[in-house]
């Protein structure tokens, strides 16, 4: 068998100023060490000649200007025109990607590829739990099977099932019946992680809608709520050999996420950005994490709001680090003037001038990374460590802070702008930790966003709406 592997990737906030460009994406072939890095499990199938033609994974941001996904689109059907024919194609998707002057991006690209390979050709796709699924996209693919967990710690996981769906498919001459069920509601990741209830039991019910004959997989889309275009909504699919059963498997899988709507909460405290500062305060032993979560680079923020630097410098924590604002004309000041020296700066607001303003502040710079490409620079102001970056830089590892001096469990509290803890930031977290509801691209308070395109009635900006799950087979 020959097996084509692809995709384009990125998760895109409509409420963000700063457009992804071609730049911001990295493009791994077949024969990159990245590559093999995201597929280790294509070794578990010795008979199966697998060529990729394109991966394009991009951080989180703005809606992809409309050229670099042109570009990406047309590499990747290239890629796959020069491998025809093909048995089947393995696309590695998120789903929740907005592309300027278009909805749907990723309908457009598996319809593509459909008119590509043509009809008897299956296509399976992976996709993050925070994909928006389509009516189209369902009925241009065959398999569809989504992540299980947030935070995310079965992605390989979930390529490798996908994988396998697709090689039975194809092992078998069969295609599997779909089951789709759109779920009207809109919920930020920040409330609906595996973690905790309800999300912990929702996730949990899948595997035991799974028979393996009748119903080969299942999959609940918990959706990308800061994407202003009409398939943003949760959603329930079932695929498998009985139209009846993957039916019902995915009305119960819609049912049980829409009775417990209203059960879904932040998994720790949410407060003002001074109340978490102050919270943090009082904590008497421990590091405390704060997550700045309205500028949360994970979900789409620009990372250069500076909402939260300007309160602690006004209640003055006598130890706080804030990891981190992008800025590369502050951190380009900050390598010319060199380590202890004192420097004053307009600090960000430069990406996201819509929630935010340059900051002037006076600091030394405490600590240098000269990397040719993203320079990072600690920045001290008084008890305040601000962590600078020439470019967009999540920080989620414990090493990223170690590589700019900064012993995290030495510390009394770290910012990131991040919404809920990745597991590296939880075990930092010994202090306990809070979400900070503080402005920027991806607000927690979705409802009081300026949505215009989403589908209504939907869940919570219809509170009172009622609804019944009515899957269909596409």
């Amino acid at each position: 068998m020959k097996i084509a592997i692809g995709g384009i990737a990125t998760e895109s906030c409509t409420f963000s100023p700063l457009p992804t460009r071609l730049e911001d994406f990295r493009i791994m072939q077949q024969g990159d060490t990245q590559f093999e890095a995201l597929y280790p499990f294509l070794a578990d199938h010795p008979g199966v000649d697998f060529h990729g033609t394109i991966t394009a994974k991009a951080m989180p941001g703005g809606p992809v200007e409309a050229s670099a996904y042109a570009t990406l689109k047309n590499s990747l059907l290239a890629g796959l025109r020069g491998l025809l024919p093909v048995d089947g194609v393995y696309l590695d998707m998120h789903g929740a990607m907005n592309v300027q002057g278009m909805d749907d991006a990723e309908g457009d690209l598996i319809g593509a590829v459909r008119e590509l390979v043509g009809r008897d050709r299956p296509i399976a796709a992976s996709y993050d739990l925070h994909g928006n699924v389509s009516q189209r996209i369902m009925t241009k693919l065959d398999i569809i099977s989504g992540y299980r967990t947030a935070p995310h710690i079965d992605t390989i996981e979930t390529r490798a099932r996908t994988l396998s769906l697709l090689l039975r498919c194809l092992r078998a001459q069969t295609r599997p019946y779909k089951a789709f069920a759109q779920i009207p509601i809109g919920l930020p990741g920040e409330k609906t992680s595996t973690e905790w209830q309800p999300g912990k039991d929702i996730y949990a019910a899948i595997p035991g809608e799974i028979d393996g004959e009748k119903v080969w997989d299942a999959t609940i889309q918990v959706g990308y709520v800061w994407a202003d275009e009409p398939r943003m909504t949760a959603c329930a699919i079932a695929i498998g050999s009985d139209e009846s059963a993957i039916i019902q498997a995915a009305n119960r899988l819609a049912q049980r996420f829409w009775d417990r709507r209203a059960e879904f909460q932040f998994g720790v405290d949410a407060l003002s950005v001074d109340d978490c500062i102050r919270r943090a305060l009082a904590v008497e032993a421990g590091t405390v994490l704060i997550s700045d979560s309205g500028d949360n680079l994970t979900a789409g923020g620009p990372g250069d709001v500076t909402a939260l630097l300007q309160r602690a410098l006004v209640l003055q924590p006598p130890d706080l680090v804030l990891a981190g604002i992008t800025d590369a004309a502050a951190v380009r000041a900050c390598l010319d003037a060199g380590a202890g020296s004192e420097v004053s700066l307009a600090l960000g607001g430069k990406l996201d001038n819509r929630n935010s303003q340059p900051l002037p502040v006076r600091g030394e710079v405490e600590f240098i990374k000269a990397d040719a490409d993203n320079p990072q620079v600690v920045l001290r102001l008084g008890g305040i460590r601000v962590l600078l970056s020439a470019r967009r830089t999540s920080f989620q590892r414990r090493q990223q802070f170690l590589d700019l001096g900064i012993i995290p469990e030495r510390h009394a509290i770290i910012a990131v702008k991040i919404g809920y803890l990745v597991p590296e930031l939880k075990a930092m977290a010994t202090g306990g930790s809070f979400l900070a509801l503080s402005p920027g691209a991806v607000n927690q308070d979705i409802a009081a966003l300026p949505f215009q395109r989403i589908q209504r009635p939907c869940y919570p900006f219809d509170a009172d709406m009622s609804w019944t799950p009515n899957a269909q087979l596409v």
